[in-house]
């Protein structure tokens, strides 16, 4: 099914540069106002330089010990596989939103999609990963 010639004619002059030209305006005047009020406040604003105003903020906490001391893997190693399986879930959100569409194709691979995670998540789970404690 072709579309009509007028209506091609109006999907392309709505689609022309000077569609976007607003936002670009609104895009410089934002980032404008935003460097004005940087530097009006550094220009302005007061410059005392206190050792409270130097000291660390801490909650209100008296800070002890170096904070370089060594942390155990388990912790980066559960926030990289929270991330992963994480990330996963955004990728059913375009499968949720066009599921007729796509038919029984679709559905496959998203299930084949799934076996993936399921097979690398079994595999964290062997090799104790997730085990707090040694």
């Amino acid at each position: 099914m072709e579309l009509p010639l007028y209506l091609l004619d109006i999907a392309i002059d709505n689609n022309s540069a000077d569609n976007y030209l607003p936002i670009g305006i609104q895009l410089l005047f934002a980032a404008g106002f935003v460097a004005f009020m940087i530097g009006f406040s550094a220009l302005v604003g007061p410059r005392r330089k206190t050792t409270d105003k130097l000291d660390n903020f801490a909650s209100g906490i008296a800070t002890h010990g170096d904070a370089r001391q060594p942390m155990a893997i388990k912790y980066f190693l559960v926030a990289i596989l929270f991330v992963l399986f994480d990330v996963e879930v955004i990728f059913f959100y375009p499968y949720a939103v066009n599921f007729k569409e796509l038919g029984w194709e679709g559905f496959a691979a998203v299930l084949m999609f799934v076996a993936f995670f399921l097979v690398g998540f079994i595999y964290i789970l062997k090799k104790g990963a997730l085990k707090w404690e040694d």
